[in-house]
C-alpha cells in the first residue's frame, strides 16, 4: 500500500556547481531531519485518536484515501516546489503519511515486543540510508541510468500491493515487502546520487523523493520484522 513515487527526470551529465550541489544537497538533508517531526506527530495523532483501527477494520477505504491524499499532496508540492509553501506542504505531506503509518505502528505495537521492533526497523533504515549517502558521495560509477526500470518495479508492486490487500496471501505479502526493500534502497542511490551529480537542483523535490524511498523501507522493514519477529504472547 505504501510503494509509490513520481516520474523522475531523466539521468544523465549536468553542468551544476560544486557550490550549487552541496547546497541543495544540505538543505536536503535538513528539510528531510525536519520532515521527521511531522511524521512522528502524524504517527501519534493516528494512535491516540483511534484512525490506526478505523483504517485496519476498513483496509480498502483507507487504501484509497492513502493514494488520493498522497498522489494529491505530491501534486501540490512540485506545483509549488520554488516557494515557501512547497516546504509546508511537503511537511503537510509528511504529517499525513504519519497518519497513515499509525496503523502498522499500532499492529506491531500491539506486540509484546513492539517497541523494539520499531526501533530494530527505525536502525536500519538508518543504516540503509548511512550505506547509500556513502556510496553516493564516493563512488564514481554512475547509477541514474536505472531509474526507469527501478520506476517500473515501483509500478508493479503497488499495483501488486493493492491486489493483495483482498486477497490476504501472506507468502506473497512477505515477498513483495522483500522487494520493496530492495528497490527502494536502489531508488534512495539513485535520488542521492541525483542530487549530489547535480541532477536535482530543487531541494523540495530531492526531499520529497529521498523521504517516500525512507518510508517504504521503513514500512516493508516493519512489516517484514512484526510478521517474522512478533512476540503475540
Amino acid at each position: 500500500m505504501s510503494d509509490f513515487r513520481q516520474t523522475l527526470p531523466r539521468s544523465g551529465t549536468y553542468d551544476v556547481s560544486a557550490v550549487a550541489r552541496n547546497r541543495v544537497l544540505r538543505n536536503t538533508y535538513w528539510l528531510l531531519a525536519l520532515s521527521l517531526i511531522p511524521t512522528v506527530l502524524g504517527a501519534a495523532v493516528g494512535l491516540h485518536s483511534g484512525i490506526n483501527s478505523i483504517m485496519a477494520t476498513s483496509p480498502g477505504v483507507s487504501t484509497v484515501v492513502f493514494l488520493v491524499g498522497a498522489f494529491g499532496l505530491m501534486f501540490m508540492i512540485e506545483r509549488n516546489k520554488n516557494s515557501s509553501l512547497g516546504v509546508a506542504l511537503l511537511l503537510g505531506f509528511t504529517f499525513f503519511m504519519g497518519i497513515m503509518l499509525s496503523r502498522m505502528l499500532g499492529f506491531v505495537l500491539g506486540m509484546g515486543n513492539g517497541t523494539q521492533l520499531i526501533m530494530l526497523a527505525f536502525g536500519g533504515t538508518a543504516a540503509v540510508f548511512g550505506t547509500m549517502a556513502t556510496v553516493a558521495t564516493t563512488t564514481k560509477r554512475d547509477f541514474t541510468h536505472l531509474q526507469k526500470f527501478l520506476f517500473v518495479g515501483v509500478v508493479l508492486l503497488l499495483v501488486a500491493m493493492v491486489a493483495n490487500i483482498f486477497l490476504q496471501i501472506p507468502a506473497l505479502m512477505l515477498t513483495l515487502s522483500v522487494l520493496a526493500i530492495g528497490i527502494f534502497s536502489a531508488f534512495l542511490l539513485v535520488d542521492l546520487q541525483r542530487v549530489v551529480q547535480g541532477g536535482e537542483t530543487n531541494y523540495v523535490t530531492a526531499t520529497l523523493a529521498v523521504y517516500l524511498d525512507l518510508y517504504n523501507i521503513f514500512t516493508n522493514l516493519l512489516m517484514l520484522l512484526g510478521i517474522l519477529g512478533g512476540n503475540r504472547d
